[in-house]
């Protein structure tokens, strides 16, 4: 049966997963096509109809000059930006013009919060992309760092297993805005899970959308694990955006000096969907100067999808 047979006006999406090279891993991410004149509220129902941590909208630009300008949803709420969906629909962008063979591109993305450059090269069959973070990460000025003993309960850990060296827990805004935990090791990373009334608690007194709890890594310089269930995300594989605002956590916890830092971030491994992140950190004169994160993606699905009501 012909799909126009039954459906109303459709848009065309596809279905990426990113911060991999391994289809069926990485951190899924739906991008919907032609997305002008689409309402807020049609945006949010796709969004969670397709239920993924989050769906990006590519619409026309404002500024000829750019690629597109996009909006980004969590299945509950829309957010200002985002790693993940930048890096595929950056990814996705640059394939349509570049089919075969390498090449190197600049795509450069409206966001809600900024413009957001991503390099897109393509060497040898592999496909990275690297993005400059629109807001450099700060503190958000509002909200207070939980207790150990509270940060535990939290996550169900014990305040020993709360922080490792120089790293305490922070609270970092960069765009949307999370508390970083640092537990000791992989093992308290694995164990960690949202523990309520204790993290309806701790989230209310960070004043931040989610959790990312980090660990020395191993195999990489950390592994994380985000938890946002309250934003419709019980836990992300891969979460760009936090990774980015991290670079603020570390150099709070003393462990970046001036000039440049090239950081391996893994995450979604305890999920089954192993994701690997790249990031770049510029400090000068013991400040932030640029943030920078990469990975790569793959293409998994296409298809169209029903509009719902205005």
């Amino acid at each position: 049966m012909r799909t126009g047979a039954f459906l109303p006006e459709t848009r065309p999406f596809q279905t990426w997963d990113v911060f991999t090279q391994t289809r069926f891993a990485g951190n899924p991410l739906a991008i919907v096509e032609d997305a002008d004149g689409l309402s807020t509220a049609q945006m949010q129902t796709l969004a969670r109809e397709f239920n993924l941590s989050e769906t990006i909208f590519v619409q026309s630009p404002e500024d000829a000059a750019h690629s597109a300008k996009v909006r980004i949803f969590f299945p509950t709420d829309e957010i200002p930006f985002a790693g993940h969906p930048t890096i595929g629909c950056a990814i996705w962008l640059a394939l349509k013009s570049a089919p075969e063979g390498d090449f190197e591109t600049r795509i450069v993305l409206e966001e809600q919060a900024g413009l957001v450059p991503v390099d897109v090269s393509r060497r040898a069959g592999q496909i990275d992309a690297c993005f400059t973070a629109p807001v450099l990460p700060h503190a958000p000025g509002t909200g207070r760092v939980p207790g150990d003993d509270l940060l535990a309960a939290a996550v169900g850990l014990t305040a020993a297993q709360i922080g490792f060296g120089t790293h305490r827990a922070g609270i970092w805004r960069g765009g949307p805005g999370f508390l970083y935990i640092p537990v000791c090791d992989l093992d308290a990373l694995a164990a960690s899970q949202p523990h309520r009334p204790a993290w309806d608690e701790a989230m209310q007194m960070s004043g931040m959308e989610g959790a990312y709890l980090y660990a020395p890594g191993g195999a990489c310089d950390y592994r994380a694990r985000m938890f946002a269930p309250d934003g419709g995300v019980p836990e992300d594989p891969a979460t760009g955006s936090a990774s980015a605002i991290l670079a603020a956590q570390l150099r709070a916890c003393g462990v970046l000096g001036d000039g440049r830092s090239q950081l391996t971030l893994h995450q979604g491994v305890e999920m089954g969907r192993p994701s690997r992140i790249g990031l770049e950190i510029r400090v000068e004169n013991g400040a932030l100067a640029e943030v920078r994160v990469s990975g790569s993606a793959v293409p998994v699905g296409e298809g169209r999808v029903a509009l719902p009501p205005r």
